[in-house]
């Protein structure tokens, strides 16, 4: 650890600029991996459908296609309202 200290202790007196732009870059690529958002984010995209179902116009002759897209079985939500 002291070799390391000293490094970034060096590095700093030398080329502050380069030091502060390297750790910017590495916490911009640790972050997305410590973010909470990063979980909702997979939550929202796992909950919303590749492809929009085409609306169907119901002759009564139809019972496995729902009247409105709240009657369809779709994933739960509900955890939205909690954020």
């Amino acid at each position: 650890m002291a070799g390391i200290g000293a490094f970034l202790k060096n590095a700093w007196n030398k080329e502050p600029v380069i030091v502060v732009s390297c750790g910017i870059g590495l916490i911009g690529m640790i972050l997305p991996f410590i973010s909470p958002l990063t979980k909702y984010t997979a939550m929202l995209n796992s909950a919303v459908p590749y492809n929009y179902p085409v609306p169907v116009r119901d002759d009564g002759n139809m019972p496995d296609v729902p009247a409105h897209p709240r009657e369809a079985k779709g994933p739960n939500l509900d955890w939205i309202k909690s954020l």
